[in-house]
């Protein structure tokens, strides 16, 4: 089986640059903090977090999976772009060569952004890719998004 590609938009009434600053830029320390019963870390192993960089996430305890690597392919805090791929980690389950992400926050007509998401699975020799599985897990990437909202709609002045 070939490459599978899935596309998603989220709105969020928070400007771009504001929500790139939390969800990426800080991401790393911010997510753990408001989810601490999914993730127990975000650490970085390799680079300055930049391009090449290779970040591992430490899941909290208790869930399906302990860690995984991804190295950050491109940071743009001007056009609001981050993308990495999945590159190691019990999430691959032997299924996966590696999973690439590719994120865009657009500014959306009432002042808030537009999160564009791009992600593509790259199985593993003859590996079927169940297709409802892959939505659930881009759901759970939803619901860390409106984490993020609901605490910048919370803190008006983080980020700001």
């Amino acid at each position: 089986m070939g490459v599978v590609t899935f596309t998603n938009e989220y709105t969020c009434p928070i400007p771009p640059t504001r929500a790139f600053k939390a969800l990426i830029l800080d991401g790393d320390n911010l997510i753990p903090k408001l989810m601490p019963q999914a993730f127990k870390s975000i650490e970085l192993i390799q680079g300055d977090g930049g391009v090449g960089s290779i970040k591992q996430i430490n899941f909290a305890e208790g869930g399906p999976f302990k860690s995984v690597k991804h190295r950050v392919d491109e940071v743009n805090e001007e056009a609001c772009k981050y993308n990495y791929t999945l590159i190691e980690g019990d999430v691959l389950m032997d299924k996966f060569e590696k999973i690439c992400y590719e994120i865009e926050l657009v500014a959306s007509p009432d002042g808030g952004s537009i999160t564009k998401s791009t992600t593509k699975y790259y199985p593993l020799g003859n590996y079927v890719i169940n297709e409802e599985e892959l939505k659930v897990g881009m759901e759970n990437a939803g619901g860390m998004f409106k984490v993020v909202e609901d605490y910048l709609i919370q803190n008006p002045n983080v980020y700001a």
